[in-house]
Order: structure tokens, then C-alpha cells, then sequence
């Protein structure tokens, strides 16, 4: 094999009370990575499409080539590689672009080099690449990115990841509206103390949540997703943002919240029927405020990232 061609997909982080703890890979959208050999060591990026011409192609300061660097580093192998990195989903989204990328990479070099690394040990590798794009290594995109399916960080010391199972029936909404969310901003405007009563009902919907997730019970799903913490700030820097979630809920959606620092929305609904009519309802809400918005509906993507060709 010469070249390999991967896709990894977006993710939901937090997912309302799991912040910088808990997210979730959906099937649309994602990133694509092509990896070639080449005669002459070390890592170039040839080409770059759907950024606008705003991410680097040096491979010192692009997410996707760190994170192949690292990899390569940790296998001690020092051949040349091409990259070519084909972004298919919009940028500050909220939807773990850069992770997205990140995850891409790794896994294709690792599929490319004939699997020397187990799909744990390739989480350090992608973090480091989400570490150049946020200014830390947080793994909340990127471990689901790559797990597939619901993931949880229990620890950072010692790095510990746990992939919850899923309910078959289980679908996400993301609306991705035209505004943009800094996220230096979303993260400056978080309290730096919270009370002890919001801190142990956040604790009892992450227990319920996951909970809810491992017994497939949609009614215990529902009722955990409640953030009392993160939300009643960040919620103010999305324009008609608890219209556009009263619209989902009322259109039959499990619960609805901020995905990962915004400006994207996610629900989650059982079947994919009721998905679709809460994706219409939230896009009629935006567009009664006259914001434009995508959307994507997905089961919960259990597989991670995918050898296209």
C-alpha cells in the first residue's frame, strides 16, 4: 500500500452536563486525509482545501502533520510522507474540527505503517495535534473522534478513556448557525467557582446521563441533560439560543445544548423520524430570527474514523 485516503468524523463535546468530560462522534460531517509515501524523509503537505486558505501548510503548525510527527517520533520511523488534508466541515463550529483532522492523520499513518499502534496508544499522538489548534491537549474531540460512539475522560494523570455503549435508536441533530463564537471568549466568560448545590446536581445528570446511555433508557437520558453550570453563561453569546432549544424540545428532542464551546446546537432524539422534525424546528427557529444555519442528522457514530480508499 502507497497511499491511503481516511475520513474521522465531527464530534459533540460536553454534551450539556459532561463538560471537558464527555463527548460523541456523529456520521456528518468530517475531515479527509490523504497520506502518500515519498522518496525524500520527513513530512510535506501538498495541498489543503476547504480552509479558505487560512490553515498553515507548514508541517510544524498544522494540526494533522503534529500529529502524524508525534506518531512517528513514538515508532521511531523516519521515512517521507505527503499529506494532503481535505476539510469538510466549517471552522469554529464547535464540532471538533481540528480534532477531526487530528485523528485523521494518526489513524491513517498508523493504518499506512501496517497498525504498529493499538487504537489507545494513538490518543496521545492526536491530542498533541489538538494541543497546536487550542493551546492545550484536551481529548474530549478527540477521543471520541477516534473511540467512536459516546466517550468519557475520567483523568488526564494517568490518561484514562472509557467508550460508553450507545442505544441503537439513538440520533443527534447539529445545527451549525452563521455566527461566530470565540472560543477564548466561551472560555473566559466561564465562572471560576461554582456552589456546592449546582455541583452535586451537575454530578447527578453525568451519573444519570451515562447511566441512561448504558441501560438504554431514553427517559433517564432525557432528564440528566441539564447543565447548570456551563450553559447559563455560554448560552448568551449564541443569538436565540433558548428559542432554538425550546423549538427542539417541543418537537419531541430528548434534550438539546451547546456543542462544545458553540456556535453549534445539538439534540438528541430517539428515532429518526423525530430527528428530522426536530432538526426542522430548530432551523425554522434560527431562520425566525433570520440566521442561516446547516444542519446534520446522524445516528451515533460508532465506528471513528474509516479507510475510504
Amino acid at each position: 500500500m502507497e497511499s491511503i485516503r481516511v475520513f474521522a468524523p465531527a464530534t459533540v463535546a460536553n454534551v450539556t452536563c459532561g463538560f471537558d468530560v464527555l463527548g460523541f462522534a456523529v456520521n456528518s460531517p468530517g475531515d479527509e486525509v490523504i497520506l502518500r509515501f515519498k522518496e525524500k524523509p520527513g513530512i510535506q503537505i501538498s495541498q489543503i482545501t476547504g480552509d479558505d486558505g487560512r490553515l498553515s501548510k507548514d508541517p510544524n503548525l498544522n494540526t494533522v502533520s503534529i500529529a502524524i510527527q508525534d506518531y512517528l517520533q513514538r515508532t521511531d520511523w523516519s521515512g517521507g510522507i505527503d499529506i494532503e488534508l481535505h476539510k469538510k466541515m466549517p471552522f469554529g463550529s464547535g464540532l471538533g474540527s481540528s480534532a477531526a483532522s487530528a485523528v485523521a492523520g494518526v489513524f491513517a499513518i498508523n493504518k499506512l505503517l501496517g497498525d504498529k499502534l493499538d487504537t489507545p496508544a494513538l490518543l496521545p499522538s492526536a491530542m498533541e495535534g489538538e494541543r497546536v489548534a487550542c493551546g492545550s491537549a484536551h481529548a474530549d474531540n478527540v477521543a471520541p473522534s477516534l473511540y467512536g460512539g459516546f466517550v468519557i475522560i475520567r483523568s488526564y494523570d494517568p490518561l484514562d478513556v472509557i467508550k460508553i455503549p450507545t442505544p441503537k435508536d439513538l440520533y443527534a441533530v447539529i445545527i451549525h448557525p452563521q455566527i461566530e463564537v470565540n472560543t477564548k471568549d466561551a472560555r473566559n466568560i466561564l465562572k471560576k467557582k461554582i456552589a456546592m448545590q449546582d455541583a452535586i446536581r451537575q454530578w447527578g445528570n453525568v451519573a444519570g446521563l451515562i447511566a441512561g446511555l448504558t441501560q438504554s433508557d431514553y427517559g433517564l437520558i432525557s432528564r440528566s441533560m441539564e447543565d447548570v453550570i456551563v450553559e447559563p453563561v455560554r448560552s448568551l453569546l449564541i443569538p436565540a439560543y433558548d428559542v432554538v432549544k425550546n423549538s427542539a424540545l417541543n418537537a419531541g428532542a430528548l434534550g438539546c445544548g451547546i456543542s462544545g464551546s458553540g456556535p453549534s446546537l445539538f439534540a438528541l432524539s430517539q428515532e429518526e423520524g423525530v430527528a428530522t422534525t426536530v432538526g426542522a424546528a430548530m432551523c425554522d427557529a434560527f431562520r425566525s430570527e433570520k440566521i442561516d444555519s446547516e444542519i446534520y442528522i446522524s445516528k451515533i457514530n460508532e465506528k471513528g474514523p474509516q479507510v475510504l480508499d
